[in-house]
């Protein structure tokens, strides 16, 4: 005889010697049948309820910003904010678009700024044969930021060539930080920066 059969022997001996009265064991079977019932309802409801997630606040952080210097031939010179990644081209427009006779063939308009960067935007004359030219700043020490490749061409050392270079390497990686930054363009060592050093500032 199995485990269940035993069980229910004794179940059922257990109840035929049970001192109550037929009615009262009628009541008591009732009883446990509604505590089973509630048992099980309360069991499924239990499985079937839904957890609901709180739901996801999402955190806005605010872009970080930095501020350009935007001077020369532009309509609104000025300082201006702008985004942490916006690019020479966002900082003209800030500042009003290029004004007539902006020379902008010398910006790379492409680059990325950097917080606390001067953009100089340069201005063409036009000549007696209507051809334009560069304005030329004014003499002394030449601004390495703002100066032609003819102003570079004219210090002691440098020819066209490697005005060229200094040219490109400003368009390419942003402003000059510092004069001695120039001994990274290739052909300019230490001794021909100490040759036009006195000449030229940032």
């Amino acid at each position: 005889m199995d485990l269940f059969s035993q069980t229910i022997e004794r179940v059922a001996t257990w109840w035929y010697e049970l001192n109550f009265t037929a009615l009262q064991k009628r009541a008591l079977l009732i009883i446990a049948a509604l505590v089973i019932l509630l048992s099980g309802l309360i069991v499924i409801k239990g499985n079937t309820h839904s957890v609901t997630a709180p739901p996801i606040v999402p955190i806005e952080l605010a872009a970080p910003e930095i501020f350009v210097d935007v001077t020369g031939a532009v309509n609104k010179p000025g300082v201006y904010s702008l985004n942490a990644h916006a690019r020479v081209i966002d900082a003209i427009k800030a500042a009003g678009d290029s004004a007539p006779g902006a020379d902008l063939s010398t910006i790379n308009l492409a680059r990325v700024l950097a917080d606390g960067e001067q953009v100089y935007v340069d201005s063409t004359i036009s000549t007696a044969s209507h051809s334009k030219v560069t304005q030329k700043s004014p003499s002394g020490p030449i601004n390495i930021n703002r100066a032609t490749a003819s102003q570079f061409d004219s210090l002691d050392g440098i020819g066209p060539v490697i005005a060229a270079r200094i040219v490109a390497y400003r368009k390419s990686n942003g402003p000059f930080t510092t004069i001695e930054e120039l001994q990274k363009v290739s052909g300019i060592g230490a001794a021909k920066f100490a040759q036009f050093k006195s000449k030229i500032r940032v």
